[in-house]
């Protein structure tokens, strides 16, 4: 795992304490000799979390489109600064460049990330390693919403193994350093036609 892609918010008027949780993952990802990809702003967690890593010594890929570089004014202490045309096109780069990924607390463009990525692992279209930083209980409710979907059957319950989550972001680091792949077959993370046509 050499490239952990970071999904976060680029909201700058947030509680100290989730800065300082991205802080903690840009440090990280340095000292465990990764590269971070993430989605080349300046502001917000998005911010805080390459700053970290650049300040530790640690290389930093940004992934950003023209007009979101100029909205969140791309970060200058990126190695390399990819600038797309669209965000169709930078979730793919920072999905295809990325070896795991860590979802901080973030909006809908977060979820959105998270999302479309979770379910390019339910399909087999990729099994690398993801988890949620669970800081100060930011998902509690998206993660209720998917224990929701599992109990009313929408949702296979092992789409719980295809994710670490944890209040502590080293926890969660360690967890994608650690994931062998999920070893699941199509049949256990999606319901058969059959099963679904009785």
């Amino acid at each position: 795992m050499k490239f952990v892609a970071v999904y976060c918010s680029s909201s700058s008027s947030l509680d100290p304490h989730f800065t300082r949780t991205a802080e903690i993952v840009g440090r990280e990802i340095a000292a465990r000799g990764r590269t971070l990809v993430y989605g080349g702003g300046s502001t917000g967690l998005m911010g805080d979390v390459a700053r970290a890593c650049a300040a530790a010594g640690g290389e930093v890929v940004g992934v950003i489109t023209n007009h979101l570089a100029t909205l969140e004014v791309a970060f200058d202490g990126c190695t390399e600064l990819v600038t797309v045309e669209t965000m169709r096109e930078r979730k793919r780069i920072m999905v295809e460049r990325g070896d795991a990924f860590l979802v901080l607390p973030g909006g809908l463009g977060t979820y959105e990330e998270l999302f479309e990525t979770l379910v390019g692992r339910l399909l087999s279209e990729h099994d690398k390693p993801m988890g949620i930083v669970n800081d100060h209980g930011y998902f509690d409710p998206l993660l209720a919403m998917i224990e929701h979907g599992i109990e009313q059957k929408f949702i296979r319950p092992a789409i719980r193994q295809l994710l670490a989550i944890d209040r502590d972001p080293i926890k969660v680091l360690h967890d994608l350093a650690t994931d062998k792949g999920h070893g699941l077959s199509q049949s256990d993370l999606i319901p058969p036609l059959a099963e679904l046509e009785t």
